[in-house]
């Protein structure tokens, strides 16, 4: 048997290897992994099957010494156990699929000072761009992102200043039109309920847009009730029969999200309640498994893929008019009144237009 030292079997591969194995250069081996241009598809082709037959991965901290940057897109949200944030990276990782540019995942689990950790080890690695959700951050971190000069995107959340580029919806508009489409249905005595609190800035705005709402009309939040964990389907039921026992008179109860709203759902046609006659209830993000509930729960569509893809693309240079950084957009979600909102109500549109 033949022996081979260590260091033998273990020798990384080099741009020398690929390039006497496909009997090009280095340097254009080089321009081929970087994705330049200025090579022809041919020996574009021809670089990448020898680099592919020999396992080549080109080291990018290598490369990344000359240009102080990497192709990776700093990806950064609150939770991936919430159903709505996987549909958000999944927009994200499909727009970038033919870029060249790769994301990497952090979770802060909505805690400030874990986003400034994160961001500073993300940043550490000099990404191409940082997206991350919500527009409230630590001074460190705020720092951070306005001197990393590279495009930022802030997603999901459009109801104050951006560092940079924003994407997203306006939640207190959301919650402002919700306000309006429980009115029109005739239902005067409304609940809050929501988990994350305070720390889930978006469903506080929410809560803050139904009171302005309701203001409008007339008409004052009856009732709070406010857990600090995450979202459960159980906890929803808990949530909701603690706020009915306390008082049985309310008539709508608005959830901070799906999960907790479908929960509720439950524990309503458990008490055996008349849905939406005597009471009605809505959640919020238009998430995919409402349908398969014994009822279909009233929601708002955020515009979660279409957030993610566009936030992607303003990071890739597809930006509006082509221009990186400094984009606005708007988007406008669509109130679903599902089985849990009087058919009677008038759907009443967005307060504000969308723009981009």
């Amino acid at each position: 048997m033949t022996q081979h030292r260590p260091n033998e079997l273990r020798r990384p591969l080099t741009l020398r290897d690929v390039s006497e194995a496909c009997g090009v250069s280095e340097m254009t081996v080089s321009r081929v992994l970087r994705n330049r241009a200025d090579v022809s598809p041919a020996t574009r082709e021809k670089v990448l099957a020898a680099a592919r037959a020999l396992g080549y991965v080109p080291n990018k901290i290598a490369g990344a010494l000359a240009s102080q940057q990497v192709n990776l897109v700093a990806v950064i949200v609150p939770s991936l156990s919430n159903l709505v944030f996987p549909e958000v990276l999944s927009g994200i990782s499909a727009a970038l699929e033919e870029t060249g540019l790769q994301p990497v995942f952090g979770v802060t689990n909505y805690s400030p000072d874990r986003e400034e950790t994160v961001l500073y080890e993300m940043l550490s690695w000099r990404p191409s761009g940082v997206i991350l959700a919500g527009l409230e951050h630590t001074p460190a971190a705020r720092a951070m992102l306005e001197s990393a000069g590279i495009p930022v995107v802030e997603i999901m959340d459009t109801d104050g200043p951006a560092i940079d580029s924003v994407v997203g919806i306006s939640h207190r508009a959301a919650g402002r039109q919700m306000a309006d489409a429980i009115v029109s249905a005739g239902y005067r005595r409304i609940g809050f309920l929501g988990t994350k609190m305070p720390d889930d800035h978006r469903a506080r705005k929410r809560m803050d847009g139904l009171v302005e709402g309701l203001a409008a009309h007339g008409l004052e939040l009856a009732a709070t009730e406010f857990y600090s964990g995450g979202s459960a389907l159980q906890k929803g039921r808990e949530m909701t029969k603690a706020i009915l026992t306390r008082q049985p008179d309310l008539d709508f109860l608005y959830f901070s999200n799906d999960m907790i709203g479908a929960g509720g759902l439950l524990e309503a046609i458990e008490q055996g309640l008349d849905i939406p006659g005597k009471l009605g209830m809505a959640g919020f993000n238009g998430l995919n498994f409402l349908a398969g509930l014994p009822l279909r729960l009233a929601t708002i569509d955020a515009c979660r893929r279409e957030i993610g893809e566009r936030a992607a693309g303003i990071i890739a240079g597809r930006g509006t008019d082509g221009l990186v950084g400094g984009v606005r957009i708007e988007l406008t979600p669509r109130l679903d009144p599902g089985d849990t909102i009087r058919r009677q109500q008038v759907q009443a549109p967005v307060s504000g237009a969308a723009s981009s």
